[in-house]
């Protein structure tokens, strides 16, 4: 009898000197907040709104809009969801007010929701299934909240918690996707020590993410921080539950941590970013980018997030003069098309000549930056 024979096989290699040059600076899937094609979570306390979170993040990456109206995406795309704790009806009704808001039709947005009642990726059989669901939709970015549902294993366990995150980390590695993961902080969290470091189970899970977000309460204000390991983390924000209408229910910031953000007692309803700009803009003549900048006293990053964000959803347009809003009403935004955006974010300028209602005097040139 023939004793079989085993031929070595050499792992892949390549010379340092070949591999591509990156682009310069950090690459962003949502510009301060996710890296593309990284992995990590979304941590925080029960009743943190980390869901609200992680939906909107969904929905910005898909839609191309600004998420929380500040932090701009630089390259939208599919995005794939599984809420192991929300029906499906709850998810739809949150992401339809968030892209109400935005005056985005949820309908043409790609975000696709898996509906298996159970998914266990401590297993092969869904580790599979959910390898293939990802191989057809090609999505930016997986949303998986929580990672206490997803699977069975004991999270304080180094080696078993060490096995799963290493199935999270092929996806990204093999399908070139970000991963985000939602995970609770222990109750018994120390105060004063890193926020990652008061995450549930293995140390393992901290040290996993390439960009983790931290949402905690202090006093009654909702802190958003973030840490990446190639990049500066982005300043510290106060977030808030906008509830003013019931149809338009969504998370946005409401200031930086430290900034008096909080309104004085008895102020009226706090105006988003976008209504404010709107509102600037109300009687119909062009104002330049430095202007709105100046009248709002807003940082000139996040008032370009917002920007881009009106004029992807058809409220606004540049002209030679400056922005200006479009002759429709404001309720009644027209979304662009998906195919009209370019692979930077930005949008052609066949999609808005070939609008009935495009601005006045329109010209390529108003795509210079105003």
């Amino acid at each position: 009898m023939k004793m079989p024979v085993f031929v070595e096989e050499m792992l892949p290699v390549v010379r340092v000197g070949e591999i591509a040059e990156p682009e310069s600076g950090p690459q962003w899937l949502v510009e301060g907040l996710w890296g593309a094609s990284c992995v990590g979570v979304i941590g925080g306390a029960p009743k943190c709104a980390k869901t609200w979170l992680g939906l909107d993040l969904a929905l910005s990456v898909a839609s191309g809009t600004a998420c929380l109206g500040r932090y701009a995406v630089p390259r939208p795309g599919p995005v794939l969801v599984y809420l192991a704790e929300d029906a499906l009806l709850m998810v739809r009704q949150r992401l339809a007010g968030m892209a109400r808001h935005r005056g985005l039709d949820l309908a043409a947005v790609e975000v696709h929701a898996i509906t298996a009642p159970v998914l266990r990726l401590d297993r092969e059989p869904d580790r599979a299934r959910l390898r293939a669901t990802i191989r057809r939709l090609r999505p930016r970015l997986l949303l998986l909240d929580p990672l206490v549902r997803l699977h069975g294993i004991d999270e304080n366990h180094a080696g078993e918690v060490a096995e799963l995150l290493a199935y999270f980390r092929s996806l990204q590695r093999q399908l070139d996707l970000a991963v985000i993961l939602v995970h609770h902080t222990r109750k018994n969290a120390a105060g004063g020590v890193a926020a990652g470091l008061g995450l549930r189970g293995s140390g393992d899970i901290h040290a996993f993410g390439d960009s983790n977000l931290y949402l905690r309460r202090s006093r009654d204000q909702l802190v958003l921080t973030s840490e990446h390991r190639a990049a500066a983390a982005s300043p510290p924000v106060t977030l808030e539950l906008v509830t003013t209408e019931a149809a338009t229910t969504h998370l946005e910031v409401v200031g930086d941590v430290g900034a008096g953000a909080t309104p004085p007692s008895g102020a009226g309803p706090r105006q988003s970013l976008e209504q404010r700009v709107l509102e600037l803009l109300s009687p119909g003549a062009p104002v330049t980018r430095t202007k709105l900048r100046e009248s709002l006293g807003v940082k000139n990053q996040r008032l370009g997030a917002v920007l881009e964000s009106l004029e992807r959803a058809g409220r606004l347009c540049r002209t030679p003069g400056g922005w200006q809003r479009r002759d429709r009403s404001i309720d009644r935004a027209v979304p662009v098309p998906p195919q009209e955006m370019k692979g930077n974010g930005t949008v052609g300028p066949s999609s808005l000549e070939s609008e009935d209602e495009s601005c006045p005097g329109w010209t390529s040139s108003a795509f210079a930056r105003s």
